[in-house]
């Protein structure tokens, strides 16, 4: 069965090979794949709750917590993409680029180089442009930028008032908008956006 997928702005399109690996056969919209990845995200959630991760900031930490967000839906969960998006880079330079951004944010907050909030702040906009994923990738920043929070002993980011920032809107657009600013360097925008 074919899947009339809508892409919304800021939304990364996947291709026919990674839609080829939809799980569920009975999706036929867009709307239908939504309320499916969010039931698998609330998953994640309830076994990020249980807490007995020791560390965040590793990449077995990030590629399972993406296939406990989207193994119910994608045979590619959890899996580095394969194929360079409208953002990200090379696709062949993921695990090079979430390895220094892993790193770095450990060093940053080990030797307490920002604040908390702006290291937090500065995790999610480079977990964003790493684009580790073929799908996902916005989602599965602010899981593990709340993650990376909780571990440290403070709560997570409001994103945009618990927006759902999955969806098309005024907060979406604001959220898209405080990205880009960050990618030229501002991340004023994005840290006001995620206030707790």
């Amino acid at each position: 069965m074919a899947v009339a997928l809508q892409y919304q702005a800021g939304q990364t399109p996947i291709d026919a090979d990674e839609l080829a690996q939809l799980i569920p056969k009975h999706i036929a919209t867009q709307e239908q794949l939504n309320e499916w990845e969010q039931t698998n995200i609330v998953e994640a959630l309830k076994w990020l709750k249980r807490g007995r991760h020791t560390e965040v900031l590793t990449e077995e930490f990030c590629r399972t917590l993406h296939k406990r967000m989207f193994g119910k839906t994608w045979k590619w969960a959890g899996t580095f993409r394969k194929s360079d998006k409208d953002i990200g880079g090379d696709w062949r330079q993921v695990p090079m680029r979430l390895r220094q951004l892993l790193d770095n944010t450990r060093f940053w907050v080990d030797e307490e180089v920002f604040p908390l909030d702006e290291i937090a702040v500065r995790f999610h906009h480079q977990l964003v442009l790493v684009h580790a994923f073929p799908n996902g990738n916005g989602r599965h920043a602010r899981l593990m930028t709340d993650s990376l929070l909780r571990r440290a002993g403070a709560p997570a980011f409001s994103w945009g008032q618990q927006a759902d920032l999955a969806t098309a809107g005024d907060v979406r657009n604001i959220y898209l908008d405080a990205l880009r600013a960050a990618d030229a360097g501002d991340i004023a925008k994005l840290s006001a956006f995620l206030v707790r």
